[in-house]
């Protein structure tokens, strides 16, 4: 049985460079993503990986098109600490939504290389708190993800 066609959007950029409809400096492309150079980088080697399936948020995205994200994003850290780019380090940032910063509403990874005194500063974190503080959030996270966590083998 064929594959399912895979959601575009016309009016989105990644999935016009998954196409092949729109320049960018790829780096890796597979049949479930791609990955190309950042057009506004952090740091030299800031590479976006980005599934061919058009998923505007999380929410959207199929497990089965989120996975082979990670996967590639992981590999492609190992190819910035390798590429002679300055790298002491790598985060990896997904904004999902516009209070995350999200700008371009297509799914995507951002795989950035650090380096000691670079500049960049990621929001602080909260301050520690005890668990009772945290108790609502908690058991809406627990009630909504009900049977839909479990770990699965892949």
């Amino acid at each position: 049985m064929p594959d399912a066609p895979r959601p575009y959007d016309p009016a989105c950029i990644f999935c016009r460079i998954g196409r092949g409809e729109a320049p960018a400096s790829i780096v890796y492309r597979d049949a479930d993503v791609i990955a190309f150079m950042d057009i506004r980088p952090v740091n030299p080697g800031h590479v976006l990986v980005v599934p061919i399936a058009h998923a505007g948020s999380l929410a959207d995205l199929a497990e089965h098109d989120g996975q082979p994200m990670f996967s590639a994003a992981q590999r492609l850290a190992g190819a910035v600490r390798r590429s002679g780019a300055r790298c002491d380090g790598v985060n990896l940032y997904l904004a999902d939504g516009v209070a995350a910063g999200q700008e371009v509403f297509h799914v995507h990874l951002h795989v950035l290389p650090r380096f000691a005194g670079d500049g960049i500063r990621l929001a602080a974190f909260g301050r520690q708190q005890s668990p009772s503080h945290h108790a609502a959030s908690w058991m809406g996270l627990r009630t909504q993800s009900a049977g839909r966590l479990a770990p699965r083998r892949i």
